[in-house]
């Protein structure tokens, strides 16, 4: 592009740094709205000790409603210690004092991906061992194969049907024994760093629950109804305790739309219009059904695709990787799914949210007049596609 620098050189000090940085704003920002808000922040263990009376540390506090928001914890590996230093979490993976020369990641979901992304850019050799057959289980197919691609073309190596059998400390690195989960020889992988991401578990130990009876399911996910209330009255549950994505922004649409109720309103949340980001390089974006999921249900669908290597802002950038996809019923051409792998995907979804939490139908999007030069294009272009009717490609 005509920018001369010189070779970049990784201070990972100093991006951790910026990394601490970044999430101390952030925190600070909420501890801000809380006095704005005159919010009262209890810290402390907390636990509840019957309905209506919240323990926290030494007080006990008296409350008409109780909400159990505590969030989600990293899964464990059976059999296997995580030490934080070696054998790494997301939490580890996010502290490591240098480069790892070789990173072996136990699961191919969103966090293993998005980790081992970030050390991969950073010149560490990645493996993934999966269970599945395939990454990002619940992914549209077409995305899922198209994304193991790009990741392989950067430095990626998979063992997919692959179960992780004993994670062993060495003299130096560990020693991670793996066999097809179907059967079949095993072998031992050689990896300086174990990262650990195989999903994350509703954390609902030591919250007295079963003291006031509030129910949980075989997952240890608080059961709620459709108002997010638990079996017992004046208890509440919402985000990763609960059943459904374990996503930040869910969590939240879920607590906005219990605290409207609870004020005398009325509040819900779309489930069906939830997008998901994986946020690797490029990025996965998605919100809706899968063609999988449709042609399961027994929908009938029209689909268009449109790639960005026909996208003039993305052919000028040099981020010509992916494509938009859209899927829309075939009788009523409601939009059903948009599905998007790309530099930036994580921002284009909006778009289709917005759509799809309108009920539009493809040609509602086809028919916008999008600002050229962009990357948005694409959403648009793929629309006109899901008619067969895409007008630079």
């Amino acid at each position: 592009m005509g920018i001369e620098v010189p070779k970049p050189k990784l201070n990972l000090k100093q991006m951790l740094a910026f990394k601490d940085e970044a999430i101390d704003g952030n925190t600070k920002g909420i501890e801000f709205l809380f006095k704005k808000n005159k919010i009262e922040w209890v810290k402390g263990e907390g636990s509840i000790a019957a309905p209506g009376k919240v323990k926290a540390g030494d007080r006990t506090l008296e409350t008409k409603n109780i909400v159990i928001a505590t969030g989600s914890e990293v899964a464990k590996l059976p059999g296997v210690e995580i030490d934080e230093k070696t054998v790494v979490s997301s939490t580890g993976a996010l502290e490591l004092g240098k480069v790892p020369g070789k990173l072996l990641v136990v699961g191919g979901g969103v966090i293993g991906l998005e980790l081992g992304s970030v050390w991969g850019r950073l010149g560490a050799e990645v493996t993934v061992v999966e269970f599945l057959d395939n990454i990002l289980p619940g992914t549209d197919g077409e995305v899922v194969k198209n994304f193991t691609r790009t990741l392989k073309k950067q430095g990626f190596s998979f063992k997919l049907g692959t179960k992780v059998t004993k994670i062993e400390k060495a003299k130096s690195g560990v020693k991670v024994s793996v066999e097809p989960a179907k059967g079949g020889e095993a072998e031992v992988l050689d990896a300086d760093i174990v990262l650990v991401a195989i999903g994350r578990v509703a954390y609902t130990q030591g919250l007295g629950l079963d003291k006031v009876g509030v129910a949980t399911d075989k997952r240890g996910r608080v059961e709620v109804d459709a108002s997010f209330k638990t079996n017992v009255d004046g208890i509440y549950a919402i985000g990763d305790v609960i059943a459904g994505p374990m996503l930040a922004h869910k969590a939240m649409e879920e607590g906005v739309a219990l605290a409207e109720r609870l004020a005398g309103h009325y509040g819900a949340v779309n489930y069906d219009v939830i997008p998901g980001v994986v946020y690797t390089s490029p990025e996965v974006a998605s919100v809706g059904k899968t063609e999988e999921q449709l042609k399961e249900a027994g929908i009938d669908y029209n689909a268009g695709k449109f790639p960005f290597t026909a996208n003039g802002r993305a052919k000028a950038n040099k981020t010509t990787e992916g494509f938009v996809k859209i899927l829309a019923d075939k009788k009523t051409d409601r939009v059903l799914g948009v599905h998007i792998i790309g530099v930036g995907a994580g921002e284009l979804i909006a778009q289709a949210v917005v759509a799809m939490e309108l009920s539009s139908s493809s040609e509602d999007i086809a028919r916008m007049c999008i600002a050229h030069p962009t990357m948005s294009e694409a959403v648009k272009e793929a629309a006109l596609a899901v008619t067969g009717v895409p007008i630079h490609m």
